[in-house]
C-alpha cells in the first residue's frame, strides 16, 4: 500500500464503522455477518457512550463516595455477618477477592473493628448510626443514579424500594460470600481426598483459578442486572459481566505486579503510597465496571442506533412520508380488530429504524391521534385516540403544522403579512386533492 493510499483507507475503515454499519438491516444478513456486525456496533457504540456521558467524571465522583464510604460500609457488611455468626469467613474472603489490596484491607479492618466497638459501647449509637447508614445509603443511590444515566432512565427507585432492595443487597453479600468460601472449602476438601489421583491434579488447579472468575462474572451480572431501574435482559447483562469480571482479573494481576514494582520505586510517597494506589484501583475499577454497564446498554438497544445518522438529518419531505405511514399502519390494524402494533413491530416489518418509529409515534400521542397502551409486562403498544373516520390527510399533516409555539414577535400581520399568506396558502394547496381522503384508505 502506498503511503498517500493510507488516509483514504482509513477514512473507508471509520465511514463503515461511524455511518455504513448502523445502516445494515439485520433481516438482509446471514447469521454469521448478524453476529459479526452486532459485537461491532456493540462495541463502537459502548465506546462512543462512555466518551458521551463522560463516565470517566462519574468513575471520579464514585471513586469518591466508595473512599467516603468504605469504612461504615465493611462496618455494615460486617456488622450483619457477626450477627449471622460469618464475620470470620466474610473477612477471608474479602482477602481473597482483593488480594492486591490486603494491607489496605487489614487497616481499614481496624477500624471497622474499633468503629463496631465504640458502636456497641454506645458512644456512637444515635447519630452515628444514622450518619453510618446514610454514608452507605448515600454510596448506592449514586451508583444507581449512574447506572440510570447510562440507561437514559429518568424516574430513579422510590424511598421504599430504594430501602428494600439496598436491605436485601447487603442481607445477600455476607450469605454469598459464605457460599462462595463452602465452595472453596469443597475444592480442597475434595482434592486432598483424590490425592492419588494425579490425573485430577491440573483440573484441580484450573478450578480454582477460574473460581475467582467465575464469581466475579456472576456480581458483575448480579449488577447489571439489579442496579439500572429497568428490566435487563440476562444475556446482555451476562456477556457485560463476562466482559467486566476478565477485564477486572487482568487489571488485577497488573496491579499486583505494578505494586510489588512501585514498592520498591516509592521515594516520592513512602509509606503514604498504599493511599494513591488504592485511589488508583478504586478509579480504574469502575472505569471497567461503568464501560460494562455500557455494553450491556449498547447490546440491549443496539436497534435503536441504526439508522441514527440518517435519522437525525431525515428531510422534512421523508419525515411527513414515515408519519403517514406510521399512521396508516396503526388506523388500518384499529380497522380489522387486530391486536395493536409496538414500535418493535412497526420497525421489524417495515424496515423503519427504531429510533424514528419511537420519534414519530411520540409525536403522534402529542398530536392526540394516538394512545400508549401497556399490557401486563408494561410493554407499550398503539392504537388510534380517535374515531378514524375523522383522520383524512388534511387533517393529520395540519395538526403537524401546527404543532409547536408560534408564541414570537415577528410582525406576521402587517410587515411580514405577504409571506405569512403565502405560507398559509401552500399548505392548502398542498392538502387541496386530498381533502378528503381518509388515512384508513390509503
Amino acid at each position: 500500500m502506498k503511503p498517500k493510499e493510507i488516509p483514504d483507507y482509513i477514512r473507508k475503515i471509520l465511514k463503515f464503522i461511524t455511518e455504513d454499519i448502523w445502516r445494515t438491516i439485520p433481516q438482509d444478513l446471514s447469521k454469521q455477518e448478524r453476529r459479526g456486525y452486532t459485537i461491532l456496533k456493540v462495541i463502537c457504540l459502548a465506546i462512543k457512550r462512555y466518551n458521551a456521558n463522560n463516565l470517566q467524571r462519574s468513575a471520579s465522583a464514585l471513586t469518591y463516595n466508595t473512599f467516603l464510604s468504605l469504612i461504615p460500609l465493611l462496618a455494615v457488611l460486617l456488622a450483619i455477618a457477626k450477627g449471622f455468626g460469618f464475620k470470620n469467613i466474610v473477612e477471608s474472603q474479602l482477602f481473597l477477592y482483593f488480594p492486591g489490596q490486603r494491607v489496605i484491607m487489614e487497616h481499614v479492618f481496624n477500624f471497622v473493628d474499633s468503629y463496631m466497638q465504640h458502636t456497641e459501647d454506645g458512644i456512637f449509637l444515635g447519630l452515628g448510626l444514622i450518619m453510618l447508614f446514610y454514608t452507605v445509603y448515600n454510596l448506592i443511590s449514586n451508583i444507581e443514579n449512574t447506572f440510570n444515566m447510562i440507561w437514559q432512565i429518568q424516574k430513579g427507585r422510590s424511598y421504599f424500594r430504594r430501602f428494600t432492595d439496598y436491605f436485601s443487597v447487603f442481607l445477600l453479600i455476607p450469605l454469598f460470600l459464605v457460599c462462595s468460601s463452602g465452595i472453596s472449602i469443597l475444592f480442597a476438601t475434595t482434592f486432598n481426598t483424590l490425592k492419588e489421583y494425579q490425573v485430577l491434579t491440573p483440573v484441580y488447579e484450573i478450578l480454582i483459578a477460574v473460581t475467582p472468575l467465575v464469581i466475579g462474572i456472576l456480581l458483575f451480572t448480579a449488577l447489571y442486572m439489579f442496579m439500572p431501574n429497568t428490566k435487563v435482559r440476562f444475556k446482555h447483562a451476562f456477556y457485560a459481566g463476562i466482559f467486566a469480571a476478565i477485564g477486572f482479573q487482568i487489571f488485577q494481576y497488573l496491579y499486583i505486579n505494578g505494586q510489588i514494582w512501585v514498592s520498591k520505586y516509592n521515594a516520592i510517597y513512602g509509606s503514604f503510597a498504599l493511599l494513591p494506589l488504592l485511589l488508583l484501583w478504586m478509579q480504574l475499577s469502575w472505569v471497567i465496571c461503568l464501560i460494562g454497564a455500557e455494553i450491556a446498554y449498547a447490546g440491549q438497544n443496539i436497534q435503536n442506533f441504526e439508522f441514527e445518522t440518517d435519522s437525525e438529518n431525515i428531510s422534512r419531505r421523508y419525515l411527513d412520508f414515515i408519519i403517514l405511514v406510521i399512521t396508516s399502519l396503526i388506523v388500518k390494524r384499529f380497522e380489522k380488530g387486530e391486536n395493536p402494533y409496538t414500535a418493535t413491530e412497526i420497525a421489524m416489518y417495515n424496515k423503519i429504524p427504531i429510533r424514528l418509529t419511537k420519534r414519530v409515534l411520540y409525536l403522534l400521542i402529542d398530536l392526540k391521534i394516538i394512545n400508549e397502551l401497556k399490557d401486563e409486562d408494561n410493554y407499550p403498544s398503539y392504537q388510534p385516540a380517535i374515531d378514524i373516520n375523522q383522520i383524512t390527510v388534511e387533517y393529520l399533516f395540519n395538526k403537524v403544522d401546527n404543532y409547536g409555539s408560534e408564541n414570537f414577535k415577528i410582525d406576521n400581520q402587517q410587515k411580514f403579512h405577504p409571506e405569512w399568506e403565502v405560507i398559509l396558502q401552500s399548505r392548502l394547496d398542498m392538502y387541496k386533492n386530498n381533502k378528503d381522503l381518509l388515512v384508513k384508505d390509503l
